[in-house]
């Protein structure tokens, strides 16, 4: 088991960059991180993620994308 998973979803029209983070989260173990970058900050996820028990960084890059890391709360 890999302990992070990359998602790339830049350049996907909404809704599929949220489909496809929900769709990784869904399928992740305990003790296992999701690294998603994204062209636009998804703050509508931001609250998906606190109401299911996952925590969240985001970090806005030099190329102007956003680098959200993803894991369940302890």
């Amino acid at each position: 088991m890999d302990k992070e998973i990359e998602l790339n979803v830049c350049g996907l029209e909404p809704p599929e960059p949220m489909e496809r983070v929900l769709d990784a989260i869904s399928q992740m173990s305990p003790g296992q991180r999701l690294r998603m970058v994204i062209d636009r900050e998804p703050r509508p996820l931001y609250r998906i993620l606190d109401n299911n028990g996952f925590a969240h960084e985001t970090h806005s890059r030099p190329d102007y994308l956003y680098e959200i890391l993803i894991w369940h709360k302890v």
